[in-house]
Protein backbone atom coordinates (compact mmCIF):
# COMPACT_ATOMS: atom_id res chain seq x y z
CA UNK A 1 0.00 0.00 0.00
CA UNK A 2 1.79 3.04 -1.34
CA UNK A 3 -0.86 6.20 -1.66
CA UNK A 4 -4.04 6.55 1.25
CA UNK A 5 -6.56 9.11 0.94
CA UNK A 6 -8.83 10.37 3.65
CA UNK A 7 -11.28 12.87 3.73
CA UNK A 8 -11.15 15.90 6.75
CA UNK A 9 -12.74 18.49 7.51
CA UNK A 10 -13.46 20.86 10.87
CA UNK A 11 -16.00 17.66 11.91
CA UNK A 12 -15.00 15.95 15.04
CA UNK A 13 -16.11 12.89 13.12
CA UNK A 14 -13.83 13.39 10.44
CA UNK A 15 -10.84 13.55 12.71
CA UNK A 16 -11.63 10.25 13.61
CA UNK A 17 -11.41 8.62 9.79
CA UNK A 18 -7.99 10.98 9.68
CA UNK A 19 -6.78 9.64 12.63
CA UNK A 20 -7.34 5.83 11.12
CA UNK A 21 -5.66 6.50 7.70
CA UNK A 22 -2.78 7.89 9.43
CA UNK A 23 -2.56 5.06 11.44
CA UNK A 24 -2.55 2.87 8.56
CA UNK A 25 -0.29 4.78 6.55
CA UNK A 26 2.29 4.24 9.58
CA UNK A 27 1.96 0.36 9.70
CA UNK A 28 2.14 0.37 5.74
CA UNK A 29 4.58 3.34 4.97
CA UNK A 30 1.61 4.99 2.81
CA UNK A 31 1.44 8.46 1.76
CA UNK A 32 -1.38 9.85 3.55
CA UNK A 33 -3.32 13.08 0.83
CA UNK A 34 -5.40 14.49 3.16
CA UNK A 35 -8.40 15.60 1.50
CA UNK A 36 -10.81 18.74 2.37
CA UNK A 37 -13.28 20.23 0.00
CA UNK A 38 -15.55 23.32 0.32
CA UNK A 39 -18.76 23.70 -1.91
CA UNK A 40 -18.96 26.49 -4.26
CA UNK A 41 -16.24 27.89 -1.65
CA UNK A 42 -15.97 32.00 -1.56
CA UNK A 43 -13.40 34.24 -2.64
CA UNK A 44 -13.76 38.06 -0.35
CA UNK A 45 -11.47 40.49 -0.78
CA UNK A 46 -11.87 43.07 1.77
CA UNK A 47 -10.56 46.68 1.65
CA UNK A 48 -10.43 49.14 4.42
CA UNK A 49 -8.33 52.31 4.21
CA UNK A 50 -5.16 51.12 2.90
CA UNK A 51 -5.69 47.47 4.64
CA UNK A 52 -6.77 44.73 2.16
CA UNK A 53 -7.75 41.51 3.71
CA UNK A 54 -8.75 38.74 2.05
CA UNK A 55 -10.92 35.71 2.81
CA UNK A 56 -10.82 32.43 1.31
CA UNK A 57 -12.96 28.88 2.42
CA UNK A 58 -10.76 26.70 0.68
CA UNK A 59 -7.90 28.07 2.08
CA UNK A 60 -9.31 28.13 5.39
CA UNK A 61 -10.38 24.95 5.09
CA UNK A 62 -6.28 23.78 4.36
CA UNK A 63 -5.28 25.84 7.20
CA UNK A 64 -7.74 24.15 9.94
CA UNK A 65 -6.62 20.74 8.21
CA UNK A 66 -3.38 21.46 8.47
CA UNK A 67 -3.37 22.20 12.26
CA UNK A 68 -5.58 19.32 12.82
CA UNK A 69 -2.95 17.12 11.11
CA UNK A 70 0.05 18.87 13.29
CA UNK A 71 -1.35 17.70 16.34
CA UNK A 72 -0.93 14.09 15.44
CA UNK A 73 2.86 14.26 14.33
CA UNK A 74 2.47 11.99 11.96
CA UNK A 75 5.29 9.63 10.85
CA UNK A 76 4.59 9.64 7.24
CA UNK A 77 4.48 11.51 4.88
CA UNK A 78 1.39 13.81 3.85
CA UNK A 79 -0.07 16.29 1.52
CA UNK A 80 -3.25 18.43 1.13
CA UNK A 81 -5.41 18.70 -1.32
CA UNK A 82 -8.21 21.68 -1.05
CA UNK A 83 -10.53 21.68 -3.06
CA UNK A 84 -13.82 23.79 -4.15
CA UNK A 85 -16.15 20.92 -5.12
CA UNK A 86 -18.27 18.27 -3.87
CA UNK A 87 -16.41 16.10 -0.99
CA UNK A 88 -17.03 12.52 -2.31
CA UNK A 89 -15.89 14.21 -5.52
CA UNK A 90 -12.87 15.44 -4.27
CA UNK A 91 -12.36 12.38 -3.03
CA UNK A 92 -12.30 10.53 -6.32
CA UNK A 93 -10.05 12.91 -8.11
CA UNK A 94 -7.55 12.45 -5.62
CA UNK A 95 -7.60 9.21 -4.76
CA UNK A 96 -7.58 9.21 -9.24
CA UNK A 97 -4.45 11.53 -9.62
CA UNK A 98 -2.52 9.68 -7.14
CA UNK A 99 -3.28 5.98 -7.86
CA UNK A 100 -4.43 5.46 -3.87
CA UNK A 101 -4.77 2.22 -2.89
CA UNK A 102 -7.25 3.07 -0.19
CA UNK A 103 -9.74 5.79 0.46
CA UNK A 104 -11.11 6.60 3.95
CA UNK A 105 -14.01 8.21 5.23
CA UNK A 106 -16.31 8.25 8.01
CA UNK A 107 -19.89 6.78 8.44
CA UNK A 108 -21.76 9.80 9.02
CA UNK A 109 -25.20 10.01 7.53
CA UNK A 110 -24.60 5.70 6.93
CA UNK A 111 -27.12 5.11 9.30
CA UNK A 112 -31.22 6.02 9.15
CA UNK A 113 -32.61 8.29 6.63
CA UNK A 114 -29.33 9.28 5.41
CA UNK A 115 -28.93 6.19 3.25
CA UNK A 116 -31.66 7.57 1.18
CA UNK A 117 -30.56 10.70 0.63
CA UNK A 118 -27.28 10.07 0.16
CA UNK A 119 -23.79 10.74 1.62
CA UNK A 120 -20.26 11.03 1.01
CA UNK A 121 -19.43 7.63 1.65
CA UNK A 122 -21.94 5.82 -0.47
CA UNK A 123 -20.83 8.13 -3.11
CA UNK A 124 -17.08 7.38 -3.04
CA UNK A 125 -18.28 3.57 -2.49
CA UNK A 126 -20.45 3.61 -5.46
CA UNK A 127 -17.38 5.74 -7.78
CA UNK A 128 -13.82 4.77 -5.92
CA UNK A 129 -11.24 3.56 -8.24
CA UNK A 130 -9.88 1.56 -5.15
CA UNK A 131 -10.76 -0.04 -1.96
CA UNK A 132 -12.44 1.96 0.20
CA UNK A 133 -12.84 1.72 4.58
CA UNK A 134 -15.76 3.42 6.23
CA UNK A 135 -14.93 3.59 9.62
CA UNK A 136 -17.08 3.93 12.58
CA UNK A 137 -16.94 7.72 14.25
CA UNK A 138 -20.21 7.48 15.82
Amino acid sequence: MKNIVVGVSDAETSHVAGRQAFELAEQFGATVHVVTAVEAGEHVVIEVGSDRFEIDDVDNARQAVDSFIRTLAPKVEWRIHALDAKPATALIEVAEQVRADLIVVGNVRMQGIGRVLGSVGRDVVHHAPCSVLIVKTV
